[in-house]
C-alpha cells in the first residue's frame, strides 16, 4: 500500500492531542526557517552535533520534495511546524540515516516516537531494512526514542557520539510498543466526549422543530450536572438556560461542541469552538461525504482544521453521543436511555434510534452509546480502546457498514475480546467488494468472507439481524459461559422440546446424556408419564415448583453446560410462577440458563431485568441461536494466542524488482517465467517445467524430464481446464506430438504428477481488508467442493494449523480411506510462505496455486495463475 502524492499523516500523541505530518515542500522555507530559529541553544546543538549558520541554504536540504531516496516529514499545529523528521538514504542502498528535531514546548510528549514510527513504515515500503542515526551521548530523549520504539537497536559510542542504528522491519514486539502508544493517546482524546464537565451546542435554537433544540434539551432533560451552553444566532436561552451567540462569549471553554447547524456553517462553528478552546467536536449535521464530491471536500476541510488544532471530531452525519451514567444525552434520540453495562457504537443513525428503541423497550441499559456517523475522525478502533479501560461497560455492540482500518480493528478487538464479548453487525454485505471473479480465489474469498474471517480470528462473534443482536447482548452481559455445547431441554410441551432439539442440531449444540443418578432423581420426582430423557418432557400439568426441581438435577449433571426451559401456558402453572421457579433452579448452579416463556402476556419481568440467573426469550430458536453465540464465545477464548510466523530464506527485493519491471511492461497476468521466479523468491516448490513453442520442441522437453509428462497451454491467466488446455499422463513421443498440436499453441512441458491431494491456497488484495488467503480443495472441482478457509494475511501459527486440519480438506490431508497422510507440516509452510508473499506485494491482485499437490514426502505446485496491478494507495491520513 502507497502514500498518495501528497503525503499526509495523523497521529496522536499520548496526552491525546491529534498531529498532521506532511511532506515539505518549497513552500515551507520561511516557516520551517522560523521554527530552527525557535529551538533552544540546547535542541539545535542536538539536532545538528553543533552550532549550524540558521539560513536558507540549510533549509533547503529537507525542501527538495519527497523522493525514492529522501522524505522530510513536518509535523504542523495551528499553521506553524512544531517538528520535522528526516530520512536520507545511504550508498548502502538497505539503510537511511534518519534525523529529528522537536519544538521545545512538545518535547516529552512523544511527537519523535510518532515521526521514527512514520518515516519507519514509509522505508519499508521503499525496500530500506536499517535506520542509522548519530546521537550526542548526552541526548538522553532522543536515546530513550529510539530504545522504546519496539525496534531492535543496536549502539556504537566513537568520540562522544552514539551511532545508532535500528532494524525497521515490523516484528510483533514493534507492533505492540506501538499499540500501547495508540491506546493510551486514544483513551485520552476521548475522554471529554465521555466524561465533559461543560457541552456547548451549537444550533440550540429555541424552536422545538430544529435538531439542535432536540439535542439540548435532552442533555437538560438527561440531568447533566455541568454547565449546559445553548448557541443561537441571537443569543436567546434555551430550556431556561442562558444563551450565546458565539463560542468566544462562554465564560469557559466547553469541554464538549455539539455541532447542529446547516453543514455550509459548520466550518465556522467548528473554528470558532476551537478557537475559545474546545478539544472534542461532534458533528451531528449532515451534507457531508455521504452527499457527493462537495460534501466530499467539505468534510476534509473540517477534518484538517480539527487535525491542526490538535483536537478530535465525532460524526459528521451522526446521532451524538450519550453515557447515561454520565446523565449525558448528547443525542436527538426521542427516548432516554437506560444506565447499564453496553457500549455500543452504530454508523448508521437509523439503526442507533432502533437500538435504543429495542434496548428501552426490553429493559437492559447502556453504560454509553455513540454515533459514528461518516467517521471521518472517530471509528469503531477508537470507540474500543476506550471501553476497553472502561470500567461500566462489560460488553460491546456494534452496528459497521465499513472498515477504516480492518488490520488495526483486527488487533484491537483481539485484545479487548479477551477480556470483554464484542458483538457485531455488518452491514452492506450483498455489495461489499463485488467485482468479476477472475479467480478461484476471488470467487471464494470476497469481501464478506474477509469480513467474517476477520471477526473469527479478533474474537468477534458475527451478528445477522437486530433481534439477535439484542438477544446475545442481554444473555452474554449477565450469564455466565458454558463449558461446552451439551445441552439439557426441559419443557412441558413436546412438541416445543422437538423444536428445540431440531435448533440445537442445526446450530452446533449438543442434548446432553445424563448420568444414571441423574436419571434417576428425575425418575423419583417426576410423574409417571413425563420423559426423563433429553428433552426432559414435565407434561403439561406440570406445576412451577416442578420445573426447579427438574432444572436443579439436569444443571448438576457434569454432562450438562447449559440448559434450555420451555413453557407453554397451562392451567396448573402461570408464567410469573414458572420464572421464578426457573430463577430459583438457575441460582443453584454457575451455569447459563435460556428460559422460553411462550404466552401472548410476554416474557415476565424477572426474566429480562438485570442480572437475573436465567434469560427470557420468546422462541426456542431465539434461545438456541444465542446460546450457541455463548458457546461460540467459549470456543474462541480456549483458542491459543496465535504468533506471527515469517520462514527463512525469503528474497524480498528480487521479489520487490520482478513486480516493478513487470508492472512497468505493462503486464497484467504474469507468464510463467516471471511467475515461477516470484514464487521461487518465497521458496514455494513448482514443480519442474520446460516451455515449448512447437510440437518438436514439446518433444524434446519431454524427454529431457521423462515420461509421463503433462502438457498445458502457456499463455497467461487462463483457466486451461476450462479452454481444454491440458493434456495428461502423456508417455510417449507420439502423444506428446499430438497434444502439442491439439492445443496448437506455446505450451509447457511438465512432469506428470499423481497421487496426494490437490489444494488451492489462494491470495487476494481485497480493497477493503487487504491481503486475503484462502485455502481448500483444489482441482477442478475447487469451487464446487467449497468450504474453503479464508483468513487475512499476515496468518498467525494458530491460523495455519487451523486451516489444515478443518473440514473435507483436514480429513483428505490425514488419510482418508486407507491413503498415506499428507505432509502437514510442508502444507504449513507454504500457506505461511504465501501470506508474506501477499503481505510484502500489494500489486499482488489475485494469485491461484491450484492445484498444489500435497503428498507424505512433501508439496508441489502444480499449477499457477497471477495477476498484478497497481497498488492501492492508502485509504486515508490516520494512523491508529
Amino acid at each position: 500500500m502507497t502514500d498518495p502524492p501528497n503525503l499526509i499523516r495523523d497521529v496522536l500523541l499520548r496526552d491525546g492531542t491529534s498531529l498532521r505530518l506532511r511532506q515539505a515542500t518549497p513552500a515551507d522555507t520561511d516557516t520551517l526557517l522560523r521554527f530552527l530559529q525557535g529551538l533552544s541553544t540546547q535542541s539545535l546543538y542536538f539536532r545538528f552535533c553543533g552550532f549550524p549558520h540558521l539560513g536558507h541554504e540549510l533549509v533547503a536540504r529537507y525542501l527538495t520534495g519527497d523522493g525514492p531516496g529522501r522524505v522530510s516529514l513536518l509535523a504542523t499545529a495551528g499553521g506553524e511546524i512544531v517538528a520535522i523528521g528526516t530520512l536520507d538514504r545511504l550508498r548502502d542502498a538497505a539503510s537511511a540515516e534518519v534525523a529529528f528535531a522537536v519544538a521545545d514546548r512538545l518535547q516529552g510528549q512523544g511527537v519523535g516516537t510518532r515521526l521514527l514510527e512514520q518515516l519507519a513504515d514509509i522505508a519499508v515500503g521503499r525496500d530500506i531494512e536499517q535506520f542509522v542515526a548519530d546521537v550526542d551521548a548526552e541526548n538522553a530523549q532522543m536515546l530513550a526514542v529510539f530504545r522504546d520504539a519496539g525496534f531492535e537497536v543496536t549502539r556504537h559510542l566513537e568520540a562522544g557520539t552514539l551511532e545508532v542504528q535500528l532494524r525497521i522491519a515490523p516484528t510483533e514486539r514493534y507492533h505492540q510498543a506501538v499499540d500501547r502508544r495508540d491506546h493510551t493517546a486514544a483513551v485520552a482524546s476521548l475522554h471529554p466526549f465521555f466524561a465533559p464537565t461543560s457541552v456547548a451546542v451549537a444550533g440550540a435554537s429555541p424552536r422545538r422543530d430544529r435538531v439542535g433544540h432536540a439535542v439540548f434539551g435532552n442533555l437538560i432533560a438527561g440531568g447533566f450536572a455541568g454547565a449546559a451552553y445553548p448557541i443561537n444566532r441571537s443569543g436567546d436561552s434555551v430550556a431556561g438556560r442562558p444563551g450565546y451567540r458565539t463560542f468566544g462569549e462562554l465564560p469557559s471553554p466547553a469541554d464538549l461542541a455539539v455541532i447542529c447547524v446547516p453543514a455550509e456553517a459548520v466550518l465556522e462553528q467548528a473554528a470558532a469552538a476551537l478557537d475559545a478552546g474546545t478539544r472534542a467536536i461532534c458533528v451531528i449535521s449532515a451534507g457531508f461525504a455521504e452527499v457527493g464530491p462537495e460534501g466530499v471536500q467539505r468534510e476534509a476541510d473540517l477534518l484538517a482544521l480539527v487535525r491542526d488544532r490538535g483536537a478530535r471530531l465525532l460524526g459528521p452525519n451522526c446521532l451524538g453521543i450519550a453515557v447515561p451514567g454520565w446523565h449525558l444525552n448528547a443525542t436527538f434520540a426521542s427516548r432516554p436511555l437506560l444506565p447499564g453495562s453496553i457500549g455500543c457504537s452504530s454508523q448508521s443513525g437509523a439503526l442507533g434510534l432502533a437500538v435504543l428503541e429495542h434496548a428501552a423497550s426490553r429493559g437492559f441499559g447502556l453504560s454509553s452509546f455513540v454515533s459514528v456517523g461518516n467517521k471521518a475522525d472517530i471509528s469503531t478502533n477508537d470507540l474500543l480502546e476506550y471501553w476497553e479501560e472502561d470500567d461500566a461497560t462489560r460488553l460491546v455492540l456494534l452496528y459497521m457498514e465499513s472498515f477504516g482500518n480492518p488490520r488495526r480493528f483486527a488487533r484491537i478487538a483481539e485484545r479487548v475480546a479477551r477480556r470483554k464479548p464484542i458483538l457485531a453487525m455488518k452491514g452492506g454485505t450483498s455489495s461489499a467488494g463485488a467485482r468479476a471473479a477472475q479467480s478461484h480465489t476471488a470467487a471464494l474469498a470476497g469481501s464478506d468472507a474477509a469480513a467474517s474471517a476477520l471477526y473469527a480470528q479478533a474474537g468477534v462473534l458475527r451478528i445477522r439481524t437486530l433481534e439477535e443482536l439484542l438477544d446475545t447482548a442481554s444473555f452474554l452481559v449477565d450469564s455466565p459461559l458454558p463449558a461446552g455445547n451439551r445441552v439439557a431441554v426441559v419443557t412441558n410441551a413436546g412438541g416445543l422440546g422437538i423444536l428445540c432439539a431440531d435448533a440445537c442440531s442445526a446450530n452446533g449444540l449438543e442434548l446432553a446424556s445424563f448420568g444414571e443418578e441423574t436419571t434417576e432423581h428425575l425418575r423419583a420426582c417426576l410423574p409417571a408419564h413425563a420423559s426423563s430423557e433429553n428433552p426432559v418432557d414435565l407434561l403439561g400439568s406440570a406445576p412451577a415448583e416442578l420445573y426447579e426441581k427438574a432444572l436443579s438435577l439436569v444443571l448438576a449433571d457434569p454432562g450438562v453446560d447449559a440448559a434450555i426451559t420451555l413453557f407453554a401456558p397451562a392451567s396448573m402453572a402461570t408464567a410469573d410462577d414458572v420464572a421464578a421457579a426457573i430463577c430459583a433452579g438457575a441460582r443453584a448452579q454457575t451455569k447459563p440458563v435460556a428460559a422460553v416463556i411462550v404466552s401472548a402476556d410476554g416474557i415476565p419481568a424477572q426474566l429480562v431485568q438485570p442480572g437475573s440467573p436465567a434469560r427470557g426469550f420468546a422462541y426456542p430458536e431465539s434461545a438456541v441461536q444465542t446460546l450457541a453465540r455463548a458457546v461460540e464465545r467459549t470456543t474462541w477464548l480456549r483458542r491459543p494466542v496465535g504468533v506471527e510466523h515469517r520462514p527463512e530464506g525469503i528474497d524480498r527485493l528480487t521479489a520487490r524488482q520482478i513486480v516493478a519491471d513487470e508492472l512497468r511492461a505493462g503486464s497484467d497476468w504474469l507468464a510463467a517465467p516471471q511467475l515461477r521466479a516470484l514464487l521461487g523468491c518465497y521458496g514455494l516448490p513448482s514443480v519442474p517445467e520446460v516451455s515449448a513453442s512447437d510440437p518438436g520442441e514439446a518433444v524434446a522437453a519431454a524427454e529431457e524430464l521423462g515420461y509421463p509428462v503433462a502438457l498445458k497451454l502457456a499463455a497467461p491467466g487462463l483457466h486451461k481446464t476450462e479452454v481444454g488446455g491440458v493434456a495428461l499422463d502423456l508417455r510417449d513421443q507420439s502423444a506428446v506430438r499430438e497434444a502439442a498440436q491439439r492445443l496448437g499453441a506455446a505450451v509447457l512441458v511438465q512432469p506428470m504428477i499423481t497421487g496426494g491431494v490437490e489444494l488451492l491456497l489462494g491470495a487476494l488484495q481485497d480493497p477493503v481488508f487487504g491481503a486475503v488467503i484462502a485455502f481448500g480443495a483444489g482441482g477442478t472441482l475447487a469451487e464446487l467442493v467449497g468450504g474453503a478457509g479464508v483468513r487475512l494475511a499476515p496468518i498467525t501459527d494458530v491460523d495455519a494449523e487451523e486451516l489444515v486440519s478443518a473440514g473435507t480438506v483436514g480429513r483428505l490431508l490425514r488419510g482418508f480411506r486407507g491413503a498415506a497422510p499428507a505432509n502437514t507440516a510442508a502444507v504449513i509452510d507454504a500457506l505461511h510462505r504465501l501470506s508474506a508473499l501477499a503481505e510484502d506485494t500489494p500489486e499482488l491482485a489475485e494469485l491461484d496455486l491450484n492445484p498444489m499437490i500435497a503428498g507424505s514426502d512433501g508439496c508441489v505446485i502444480v499449477d499457477a495463475r497471477a495477476r498484478l496491478t497497481t497498488a492501492p494507495t492508502r485509504p486515508g491520513a490516520k494512523t491508529w
